[in-house]
């Protein structure tokens, strides 16, 4: 863990690259200790129907959940979300100069007894990390 799962209205297909943006929060993910290196996974999907605001569909939304296993302290998922919430924001800001979009993000707990996990990822890395 943690999975960051980016929702995006696809309004903004064209107007950001969301690529960069999921590489952007992959990036700032792997430098958070909480966050273990074989366990980041960011992922995006487009919002074909939504309603926003005063309906006018020139704004754009892109909203990040991040979910991670139980046990680490507020500070520390503080910590994790405001830089996570950061790497998007720098990566947006200067789309959002000349777009309508709310950026939004939160952090959950997974309950590990109820989240089973099995995976090759670390014996595939190219660090020891």
């Amino acid at each position: 863990m943690p999975h960051v799962h980016i929702e995006y209205s696809s309004n903004l297909e064209g107007v950001a690259k969301i690529g960069g943006l999921c590489e952007a929060i992959r990036q700032a993910a792997v430098k958070i200790d909480a966050f273990p290196l074989a366990g980041v996974r960011v992922r995006a999907i487009a919002v074909d129907h939504y309603a926003i605001a005063d309906g006018n569909p020139k704004h754009g939304f892109v909203d990040i959940s991040v979910r991670l296993r139980e046990g680490r302290s507020f500070d520390v998922k503080k910590d994790a979300i405001e830089r996570v919430f950061e790497a998007a924001r720098a990566y947006l800001a200067p789309t959002m100069t000349q777009h309508s979009i709310a950026l939004s993000a939160e952090i959950r707990d997974i309950d590990a007894a109820l989240s089973p996990k099995y995976g090759t990822i670390r014996d595939h890395l190219e660090t020891n990390t």
